[in-house]
């Protein structure tokens, strides 16, 4: 599956042992002073390349693996506003130029200055950077397998099972809307767990998607009659060997392709619409990692929601009234607002779950609104109820997000959120959405969680409750796809580097 795989390799390997073919050095100033051959070469390169320092450069340097050498440069890191991306930056770019030169068994090397408590997970980070650069989408039928070598110390088991995770997501969320329809995006996590501890289970009976499911499988409704369109549930969860601990409860939005439905989008803004799958991607791709590294004292389930939000004949409408999972009657106020339909049967089921889990967290992981992409621009939103929030976990993870080069923005959920949810008759509960488009309405990536937790059933376990339970909203729609081409551009697979630093730390 991975095109990249790592390895630690010998101390002299740089020389030629063990069939290297390029050495990468990620650096802001290329002093070198560990490795006194390749500071040679670059001042000798340097004296005659301006470029050196500034762009990234492929050196001829005979007597070296495979005779390249690629400087890949920072630039000033120093900056009290720089952050670890641009090492990540560096060595994407770098790793990119090392295969079009034709390695295949590139060794990385980092020299930066210490000290600087930003770049503490640096080496890690340059390492997944290469992993971007080099990932190719599975549609592709040469997949060359390329060897990293890791000359600064990283932990090449945990990279790998990374790695393998992030290429799981970027699969998933960059695949075209018939590649990852729903019955192929559940074939593919069948496939990807298929030889890991984990129980995983996939439900495709509409009736059953009906009666459990029922409004995410009104967003559906228009597609059963197509097979290859039909919705899916996917359920993952992996059980620890031991006590656990604590428990952590996701859902994914898969919306693996996006309309708008009967408010259909219109004026181009349907293109991209494939990607609406970046949230049940990266949970696939986090569940990956996790299951490859088997870590001790915490239990996870995930569910991921996989629809196709289209249009048609019995496609469903704005003022129909939808009965929840946990029993909330929910007035469409659009169908362009599809992906919170999905998220909240999913976190109802896990709702259920964690009243009788150790320790419960949950998550939900979307691309939810163009709202977080007006307000924060390439960054994940987080959201938090008000457990989470005095827990201070969304600003856990927003520091683990700096050091990992995935930065995430919080934001405060507040009563007028709850406010634009309100039932606004005696036949329903809840509104799901205002009709008009989140990037025009005031709040409009904090209120969709008031929705959720009120749908789900969430809101019952508040701080004061007998059972409180701290949830994250993760909006990744700024995010999930590289912002150089948000339509098209290569997925990122985040947030699966923080999520899984998250996890240790707990």
């Amino acid at each position: 599956m991975a095109q990249v795989e790592f390895f630690t390799p010998a101390e002299d390997a740089q020389f030629g042992e063990g069939g290297w073919d390029a050495v990468l050095v990620v650096s802001q100033d290329f002093t070198l002073d560990a490795n006194p051959e390749l500071s040679q070469l670059v001042a000798h390169a340097a004296s005659v390349d301006q470029r050196i320092g500034k762009e990234p450069t492929l050196l001829l340097a005979p007597g070296l693996a495979g005779g390249r050498l690629i400087l890949a440069p920072t630039g000033d890191i120093s900056d009290d506003y720089e952050d670890v991306r641009r090492i990540y930056e560096a060595a994407e770019e770098g790793a990119k130029m090392a295969f079009r030169s034709g390695a295949r068994a590139i060794l990385l090397l980092l020299d930066l200055p210490g000290g600087d408590p930003r770049y503490l997970n640096a080496p890690e980070v340059a390492a997944l950077g290469c992993g971007q650069g080099l990932y190719l989408n599975p549609d592709v039928e040469d997949q060359p397998q390329v060897r990293i070598g890791l000359m600064n110390g990283q932990d090449v088991a945990r990279l790998n099972a990374l790695e393998a995770g992030r290429v799981a997501a970027r699969d998933l969320c960059g695949g075209d809307p018939e590649q990852m329809a729903p019955p192929a995006f559940a074939d593919y996590c069948v496939s990807l767990f298929a030889e890991e501890p984990v129980e995983l289970t996939v439900v495709d009976d509409q009736e059953q998607l009906m009666r459990e499911y029922p409004l995410l499988s009104a967003v559906s409704r228009t597609s059963f009659a197509v097979a290859r369109h039909a919705a899916r549930v996917v359920r993952v969860e992996y059980n620890p060997e031991g006590e656990v601990h604590q428990t952590w409860l996701i859902a994914g939005k898969g919306v693996t392709f996006d309309t708008g439905g009967a408010d259909l989008k219109v004026g181009g803004a349907m293109a991209g619409m494939s990607r609406d799958k970046g949230g049940a991607a990266a949970t696939a791709g986090f569940m990956k990692t996790v299951a490859m590294l088997r870590p001790k004292g915490i239990r996870i389930i995930a569910e991921l929601g996989l629809v196709r939000n289209a249009l048609g004949s019995d496609a469903f409408v704005p003022d129909e009234i939808i009965t929840s999972h946990a029993g909330a009657r929910v007035r469409i106020g659009n169908t362009d607002a599809e992906g919170r339909l999905v998220l909240a049967d999913l976190l109802s089921h896990l709702r259920q779950d964690a009243q009788e889990a150790v320790s419960p967290r949950v998550f939900s992981i979307a691309t939810l609104t163009g709202h977080v992409v007006r307000a924060y621009g390439p960054y994940t939103g987080v959201v938090e109820n008000s457990v989470a929030r005095r827990g201070q976990q969304g600003q856990l993870m927003q520091q683990i997000g700096e050091r990992w080069g995935e930065p995430v923005e919080i934001s405060t959920l507040r009563r007028e959120d709850f406010a634009q949810v309100a039932g606004r008759s005696e036949s329903e509960d809840l509104l799901s959405s205002n009709n008009g488009a989140s990037v025009n309405i005031s709040r409009g990536h904090q209120f969709p969680q008031a929705f959720l937790l009120k749908a789900s059933g969430l809101d019952k376990h508040q701080l004061a409750s007998d059972q409180p339970i701290p949830y994250l909203h993760l909006d990744i729609a700024a995010a999930a796809v590289e912002k150089r081409d948000p339509l098209y551009g290569k997925p990122t697979a985040r947030p699966v580097a923080t999520l899984l630093a998250m996890m240790e730390e707990l």
